[in-house]
């Protein structure tokens, strides 16, 4: 499979809009849906301190090197190169979320964050807000997965910044299966909220993490990789719920060490995409298939189009 880059105009932008009655009356957890994997990483700031979701030993080099260790850090932090309005004209509808507060810094402020942080999340929120606003069709899946330095009131800053922000486009929580396209048009819903963290349980727009399990295989091995996602998807139709393929690898130690200068996509990305979207485009959606698939750097490949591809594979089964 050639790899080659994704159209960053608005080729894709209103493909969930477009997409054939036969599907949009499907459920959404047996649809094909693209995700970015930490999806905010497209600029880290290196004048900002190391994260607090980095280990000690981390901190201390930045500390010892300063702004040289952090430019080798931004080569591993980042995962994508593509902005929210960038990922989202290219299709991208699922965002991997992790947020922070900035230990030492006052107020409440909550930006995006891997090893160095990145931009405010209310920044982000708006523009996310803003392509939605203009394409009234599409949906987003926006998973809160991890939280650093955050206490009560943050939370509460956060939850209130969402529900400011998307106001009547937030989806209410209710049964996976009957989360329709069809359904959150009607609805005007265009955003569904995951938020792993208690202090959300008791507000309605509000999804559980529970709802949208991504497991993680934590490997550098394609084949290990591919095993791991497919033992997963045998075991996705007890969950009822969507799920999220983590078509990614994961650097270790020793691989930051070897491939210390030319980091996170030359070393490891891109060498192991063919693998990997042979993999992806050999697929099926439905209730033993996949539903979210998350890739690093999705300009690499034509993703959203790979995966529109298996949707219409599935509505021609459909109409068999």
């Amino acid at each position: 499979m050639k790899t080659r880059p994704a159209g960053i105009g608005n080729v894709n932008a209103d493909w969930m809009g477009s997409l054939p009655s036969k599907l949009s009356a499907m459920p959404l957890k047996h649809l094909a849906v693209p995700g970015s994997h930490d999806s905010f990483t497209y600029w880290v700031d290196v004048h900002a301190p190391v994260g607090p979701d980095q280990k000690a030993y981390v901190k201390y080099l930045a500390t010892i090197f300063s702004v040289i260790a952090k430019k080798v850090m931004v080569k591993w932090s980042m995962t994508q190169n593509l902005t929210f309005k960038e990922q989202l004209d290219a299709g991208i509808r699922y965002f991997d979320l992790r947020v922070s507060s900035k230990p030492g810094e006052s107020g409440k402020e909550i930006y995006f964050i891997h090893g160095l942080f990145g931009h405010k999340v209310s920044d982000g929120l708006l523009e996310i807000n803003s392509f939605l606003s203009r394409h009234r069709k599409e949906v987003v899946f926006l998973d809160f997965n991890h939280y650093y330095a955050m206490d009560a009131e943050h939370h509460v800053y956060l939850i209130q910044m969402l529900q400011e922000v998307f106001g009547s486009k937030l989806c209410k929580n209710c049964v996976v299966e009957s989360v329709t396209l069809d359904y959150l048009w009607e609805k005007k819903y265009q955003v569904i909220v995951f938020y792993h963290h208690p202090s959300a349980q008791d507000i309605s727009v509000m999804w559980p993490g529970s709802k949208i399990p991504a497991p993680w295989a934590n490997t550098t091995e394609p084949n290990k990789l591919i095993q791991f996602l497919e033992t997963t998807l045998r075991e996705r139709a007890k969950q009822g719920s969507f799920h999220v393929s983590q078509a990614i690898l994961t650097p270790r130690v020793n691989t930051v060490a070897k491939g210390l200068v030319w980091g996170l996509r030359n070393y490891l990305v891109e060498r192991n995409l063919p693998t990997i979207m042979s993999w992806v485009e050999a697929q099926r959606p439905g209730a033993d298939g996949v539903n979210i698939i998350t890739s690093d750097f999705v300009e690499l490949t034509d993703f959203a189009n790979i995966l529109d591809s298996l949707d219409s594979i599935t509505e021609n089964i459909v109409l068999s």
